[in-house]
């Protein structure tokens, strides 16, 4: 069964973490034990940045209920303490629950090797967020001196999704922290990447926070921005029988209608009557387009 790509709920929340702890990933130097959780400490190369505190409550109502399905894993550190390797969300969730033990299997790890081993574990275990696997991906590639055909071996994943995660970092940061609050989801924030310009990216991600665009939307109006457009066709001389304008006057309306056209990547059409007064129709395809022309109007000052 695939797993699950959201936050648990109540016994299921404790499930779905029993169930995603590797089974064969180190060798467990001692049996389960009862530690107090007082002499546990998080794990500071642990990636995951915010923990979403309704969860946390929800799963400390059913540990309160049923007790931990999955004990944690931890190392032993100094003074008789333990360090967290994985098992993070259910420490806090028995610290909000009262309890003042946890079951919990100790490992045998060197330092050296506990960064990755921590970043591997929570890739693999804990419902971290785009930005948090991405970043994750970025250390053990950075720091654990990995290569992305080696990570994508340790961690189980195919090298273009690595690719993919990674690719979210060269985001503007604006669009990094809406993927990692989820008010936008990584469909979205892979679909902005098929234009390189930041304003752009920034525009496309303001429009699909106002009007609540799909993913499929997204993609239709990068590809609509990214299309090269053809050139318009040169504009006929004005007839003959327009008395009350000069050859050089006509000259400069299509030469201001061409500047006006291009200034806006799109169609301008210039009226304009035998008294003077007329209009200008700016063409647009795409609300997309709509938004683009009124950011540059907003520009003229």
């Amino acid at each position: 069964m695939a797993k699950k790509n959201v936050l648990g709920r109540g016994l299921g929340a404790l499930i779905a973490d029993a169930a995603d702890e590797p089974l064969t990933r180190e060798v467990v130097v001692s049996a389960m034990q009862e530690l107090n959780l007082a002499d546990i400490r998080p794990n500071p190369f642990q990636p995951r940045t915010e923990f979403d505190e309704e969860a946390l409550n929800e799963l400390a109502a059913s540990i309160q209920s049923i007790g931990i399905v999955q004990p944690i894993t931890v190392r032993a550190v100094e003074d008789g303490k333990y360090e967290i390797v994985a098992g993070e969300r259910r420490f806090r969730a028995s610290q909000i629950a009262g309890r003042t033990t946890i079951p919990a299997y100790i490992r045998k790890t060197e330092d050296e090797n506990l960064l990755e081993l921590a970043l591997i574990e929570n890739i693999q275990r804990e419902d971290l967020n785009a930005i948090e696997v991405a970043i994750s991906y970025q250390r053990l590639i950075d720091e654990c001196n990995l290569t992305q055909d080696g990570l994508s071996e340790r961690v189980g994943k195919k090298r273009a999704t690595i690719t993919n995660y990674l690719r979210l970092l060269k985001l503007p940061a604006q669009i990094q922290f809406a993927v990692r609050d989820r008010k936008i989801s990584m469909g979205h924030a892979r679909a902005i990447l098929g234009v390189e310009d930041p304003d752009t990216q920034l525009m496309i991600f303001e429009q699909i926070l106002r009007y609540d665009f799909s993913v499929r939307k997204v993609e239709e109006i990068v590809r609509e921005l990214s299309s090269p457009r053809p050139e318009e066709p040169e504009m006929p001389e004005e007839p003959v029988q327009e008395k009350k304008r000069s050859v050089n006057e006509i000259g400069d309306y299509i030469e201001l209608q061409k500047h006006l056209s291009r200034r806006f990547n799109t169609k301008v059409e210039l009226k304009r009557n035998e008294n003077g007064r007329g209009k200008i129709v700016i063409g647009f395809k795409s609300d997309a387009e709509l938004e683009k022309i009124i950011e540059l109007l907003d520009r003229i000052e």
